[in-house]
C-alpha cells in the first residue's frame, strides 16, 4: 500500500520587531571645545544605539549654538517631524536643559510624542516619559532648569549694565578698534578704511558703488568676511566712531524668547563722552547721517516689511552660495542671484529665472495639474540652480529630481506691450524724417 505523505505548512515565527530609536544633541555655544563636546556626543549615541539589542539605529539629530530655550532649533523640529512621520519610537537625549530649558515647549513637545506613543528618555535624570510618574518628575525638573536659565541671564544683565554704567562698551567685535580691558583702542588701517567709507559716501558714491570699490581693492573686513552692503551701512551710521558711546540702544525682550528689541525709553540708556580715540569727526558723522536722510527721503523709501513669496529662501546658486531673490523688470518678474544682482557676471556667472518658467517647471516636478504653495512647502526643502538651465529640486525624503528649464523663443518674448512700444517708436521715427526732410 502506497504510502502517502501530507505536507504540513506552519506559519512563519513572528521576529521581535525592533524599537526605532533616535537621540538629540545640543550645545548652546558656538566655541570649539562647545562644538567639541557635540561631535562626541554625536558619536557616543551612534555607538550606544546601535550597540544596543533590539534597537534599529534611526540617527542623531544635533544641533550647534542655538539656545534650548527656544523652539526654533532646525534639528529638533526635523526630530519632531520624523516623529510625526512614525519614524522612531524611541527618543534618547542627555538631559531636560539639552532637550529644552522652556518647561512649556517641554511639555508641550514630550506630551505630543507621548500621544503617538513615542517615549523620550533623559539619562541624567534617568526619566521615561512614558511611564506613568515620568511627567510629574520631568515638569518639576524642567521649572527647575527655567528657573536657572532666569537666574544667569539675570547675572548676565546685572553685568552688562553695571558696565554701562561706568562707559564701558559690550561689542568688541568693530572695525577700527580692538577692545582692550574695557577700552576700545585704534587700529590704525582699519580705522583708515572707515574714513575712507565715510569719503566715499560724501563724494555722493552710495552703498553698493563703495562695496564693490572695497572688494576690487581688496581691502580687509574686520573678520576677513567679504564686504556687504548691511556691513558698510552699519559702519555709516555707528556713533561709536566719534569717540563717544551711547549704550543699550537694545535689549532682551526676556530669557526665553531672546528677541532683541531697540529701545525707546523701555529702560535707561547710557551716554558716555570722550571715552576713546576718535576715528570720525562729529561734523563728518552728522554730515554722513544728513544725507542718509536726504537720500531717504529722496527715494522716498517705505518701512514696509518685504514681500514672501513661495520661493523666497529656496533657491540656492551653486556658483556662489547665496539665495535667489524676486525681481522685477521692465518686462516680466524673474528670480536672480543675489551675488550676480549686486556684484555682475564678474563675481557670479549665474542666470536669472523667469518666475512663469519656474512654476512651470515645478508643478512638472510635484506631478501637478497647476502650482499648489502647499504641497511644493510640504514636500520640496530646496531648489539648487546650477549651469546650463538646470534646477535640482530636494525633496524632504532626501530623493532628488533634476530639471532642465528652456530660454523663451523670440517669437515668445514678444509681448503685446513690446509690439506696441515697437509701433510707437516706428511712428516716432517715421514723423522725425518726414520734419527733417521739409
Amino acid at each position: 500500500m502506497a504510502r502517502i505523505v501530507e505536507q504540513v505548512a506552519f506559519p512563519d515565527a513572528d521576529l521581535p520587531k525592533l524599537m526605532r530609536v533616535a537621540a538629540y544633541a545640543r550645545v548652546s555655544s558656538g566655541k570649539d571645545a562647545m562644538l567639541h563636546s557635540l561631535s562626541a556626543q554625536v558619536s557616543y549615541y551612534s555607538d550606544f544605539i546601535q550597540r544596543h539589542q533590539g534597537w534599529q539605529y534611526v540617527g542623531v539629530y544635533a544641533d550647534e549654538a542655538l539656545t534650548g530655550t527656544k523652539d526654533t532649533r532646525k534639528n529638533f523640529q526635523l526630530l519632531l517631524s520624523d516623529c510625526r512621520d512614525g519614524k522612531i519610537d524611541i527618543v534618547i537625549t542627555k538631559s531636560i536643559s539639552r532637550f529644552a530649558r522652556n518647561t512649556v515647549t517641554l511639555l508641550e513637545s514630550v506630551r505630543e510624542l507621548k500621544s503617538m506613543g513615542i517615549d523620550v528618555y533623559f539619562e541624567e535624570q534617568n526619566i521615561h516619559t512614558i511611564s506613568g510618574n515620568g511627567e510629574l518628575m520631568m515638569t518639576i525638573l524642567a521649572s527647575y532648569a527655567q528657573e536657572e536659565s532666569l537666574s544667569a541671564s539675570e547675572n548676565q544683565k546685572w553685568r552688562i549694565r553695571k558696565n554701562f554704567e561706568e562707559g564701558k562698551p559690550w561689542n568688541g567685535t568693530l572695525l577700527g578698534y580692538r577692545y582692550d580691558h574695557g577700552k576700545y583702542v585704534v587700529v590704525s588701517d582699519e580705522a583708515e578704511t572707515v574714513r575712507t567709507i565715510f569719503a566715499y559716501y560724501l563724494t555722493g558714491m552710495g552703498v553698493t558703488a563703495i562695496m564693490k570699490k572695497l572688494i576690487e581693492g581688496n581691502v580687509p573686513t574686520r573678520l576677513g568676511s567679504t564686504w556687504s552692503k548691511t556691513g558698510i551701512s552699519k559702519i555709516l551710521r555707528n556713533y561709536i566712531y566719534t569717540g563717544n558711546l551711547l549704550l543699550q540702544k537694545t535689549y532682551r525682550e526676556n530669557h526665553l524668547t531672546k528677541k532683541t528689541l531697540i529701545n525707546h525709553g523701555e529702560l535707561p540708556q547710557y551716554h558716555a563722552t570722550d571715552t576713546h580715540e576718535v576715528i570720525i569727526d562729529m561734523d563728518t558723522f552728522m554730515a554722513v547721517q544728513d544725507e542718509i536722510q536726504r537720500r531717504a527721503e529722496k527715494y522716498n523709501r517705505s518701512e514696509q516689511p518685504a514681500q514672501s513669496y513661495p520661493f523666497t529662501g529656496m533657491l540656492i546658486c551653486d556658483s556662489c552660495g547665496k539665495y535667489y531673490h524676486r525681481k522685477i523688470t521692465a518686462t516680466r518678474p524673474v528670480w536672480i542671484c543675489s551675488t550676480f544682482n549686486t556684484m555682475g557676471k564678474a563675481y557670479c556667472a549665474s542666470k536669472q529665472i523667469p518666475e512663469e518658467t519656474l512654476y512651470k517647471v515645478t508643478t512638472e516636478v510635484l506631478n501637478l495639474d497647476s502650482f499648489d504653495t502647499k504641497a511644493f512647502q510640504s514636500e520640496i526643502t530646496a531648489i539648487r540652480v546650477k549651469n546650463h538651465n538646470i534646477l535640482v529640486f530636494s525633496f524632504k525624503d532626501s530623493t532628488e529630481s533634476v530639471k532642465r528649464w528652456q530660454d523663451r523663443s523670440r517669437a515668445e518674448s514678444w509681448t503685446d506691450e513690446k509690439k506696441a512700444a515697437a509701433r510707437k517708436k516706428k511712428l516716432e521715427n517715421l514723423k522725425s524724417s518726414m520734419d527733417s526732410s521739409i
